[in-house]
């Protein structure tokens, strides 16, 4: 299965929030159920699966040797990652494709904090081990700076695999879309196509209601699929922890908006779960059958 476009894929929800909801505790390292719980990071993959998601992350965000360091787990770059791969690739039993997360390192690259041989060599380190595990595309996502965006997706493409490039965008004052970083999104896709792209996507920010006019936007810069995956709405702080207050139903009917603007794959990032996906599923099929 490829990613065109040519009809529309649903995407899964979140992980972090379904992690929580079985036990993690925060400030644990998410990507370490992999070794130490591996039954409950399948039955994730597997949930969004039954809620009809054709394209399923797995659980290696912080999965570099950067983002594992910081909980002792630097050694384990390659098991983890292998294994995350392999559960996601073992739920979805070839009727969905394993997408190997890979989020930002956690160092600001472009404040110097670390070396741009330094950053491909941990992104090559995390790709290459996705691969071994199965993983059939990899997806570089939640990104801000353009420059690690870049040596991520190069590092990705690398493997041979296909790659989505997916950043975090916000509104500025200006009402003009915007990473944290100050990079618009006509930069950011020049570049992700640049180093090697297969599908230019938006994930995370403010929310699916504020992501209609970007998609739209985004579906003019490009050829290539785009891939949107937006959080639940706005969060709020309750008793220290982010709480999504959209339902699965206004999230579901925001999506629609999506598909108009010519979106190729949707789902959800924080806040969404494989409810959001079902909800999701009877809209995704209706669009498809129109063709």
């Amino acid at each position: 299965m490829k990613i065109t476009q040519d009809k529309v894929f649903l995407a899964d929800g979140a992980w972090g929030t379904e992690l929580f909801k079985m036990g993690l505790e925060a400030g644990a390292s998410p990507e370490e159920w992999n070794l130490t719980k591996p039954d409950c990071v399948r039955k994730i993959a597997e949930n969004y699966l039954c809620a009809g998601s054709e394209i399923i992350l797995t659980n290696t965000f912080g999965g570099t040797r950067f983002q594992l360091e910081r909980h002792g787990l630097a050694g384990k770059v390659r098991e983890i990652n292998r294994t995350g791969a392999a559960l996601t690739r073992e739920a979805c039993a070839g009727r969905a494709l394993t997408a190997g997360d890979m989020g930002p390192s956690g160092k600001l690259f472009i404040m110097g904090e670390v070396s741009e041989n330094e950053l491909f060599e941990a992104f090559a380190e995390q790709a290459a081990a996705l691969k071994e595990g199965g993983s059939e595309y990899l997806v570089v996502e939640t990104m801000t700076d353009i420059g690690e965006m870049e040596i991520a997706v190069r590092a990705a493409a690398g493997t041979g695999l296909p790659v989505v490039a997916s950043l975090t965008y916000e509104k500025n004052a200006r009402r003009d879309y915007r990473t944290v970083m100050g990079h618009s999104p006509q930069d950011a896709v020049r570049a992700a196509i640049a180093a090697g792209a297969s599908v230019i996507g938006a994930n995370c920010g403010g929310g699916i209601d504020a992501y209609e006019e970007l998609a739209r936007l985004l579906c003019t810069l490009t050829e290539l699929p785009v891939w949107i995956k937006a959080n639940a709405g706005l969060p709020e702080l309750v008793d220290g922890k982010p709480v999504y207050r959209m339902d699965a139903g206004i999230y579901a009917s925001h999506a629609a908006k999506l598909l108009e603007a010519g979106v190729s794959v949707i789902g959800g990032c924080c806040g969404t779960s494989p409810e959001f996906i079902r909800k999701m599923r009877p809209l995704v099929d209706a669009w498809n059958s129109r063709s």
